[in-house]
């Protein structure tokens, strides 16, 4: 059963990461829908994808998609709201082989950069921070309009062990992969 948690942890972590970017990317004139909107966190347990969301996140944001470059974003994920379905796992998860939850309450995401990459393509540059660990990364954001709407969507792997996420017995990568996948897609309405 520690396995799940490992992965709980690692989607945590991931979800954080993804959370953070897309939110950062294009939502500064948007409020986000939370009951539309999702960060989930893939990796692989023996092989097999094991999927957990976050449920507790904020965003700071400021975009302008005719002026990407000016743009900026911050995000703060709340580590302890990683859900992977069931109590056990959750609260293995928020243990200091994982999250760490009660020394590192929070996960964040801080732009340095936004750059249009074709179309409705953005690519977000900057620090992602998660059990103390930064590390610069590059998000690529998809953004499309309909309606009322705007939604954002993207997916950006990410190594656990380089974010000690998946510590002691859970550092060996052979029953849970070290990437992980942070996928996520927000709904806003349009300001």
């Amino acid at each position: 059963m520690k396995t799940p948690f490992y992965l709980s942890a690692q989607r945590a972590a991931l979800a954080s990461v993804a959370a953070l970017t897309l939110f950062g990317a294009n939502l500064a004139h948007a409020d986000v829908d939370l009951a539309k909107s999702t960060v989930i966190a893939t990796t692989k347990q023996m092989n097999v994808p094991v999927d957990g969301k976050f449920k507790k996140f904020s965003a700071q944001l400021n975009f302008d998609p005719a002026k990407p470059a000016a743009g900026t974003a911050s995000m703060s994920i709340d580590t302890a709201s990683y859900d992977l379905g069931a109590d056990d796992y959750n609260k293995q998860a928020q243990g200091k082989e994982w999250f760490d939850s009660a020394a590192y309450p929070s996960a964040t995401f801080v732009s340095s950069a936004i750059a249009p990459a074709g179309g409705n393509q953005y690519k977000v540059t900057g620090k992602l921070t998660i059990k103390g660990k930064s590390q610069t990364v590059v998000v690529p954001v998809t953004i499309a309009s309909q309606g009322a709407t705007q939604t954002f969507d993207g997916a950006l792997p990410i190594k656990r062990t380089q974010f000690d996420v998946g510590t002691g017995e859970w550092k060996d990568t052979s029953v849970v992969a070290d990437e992980v996948v942070i996928k996520f897609h927000l709904v806003s309405a349009k300001k």
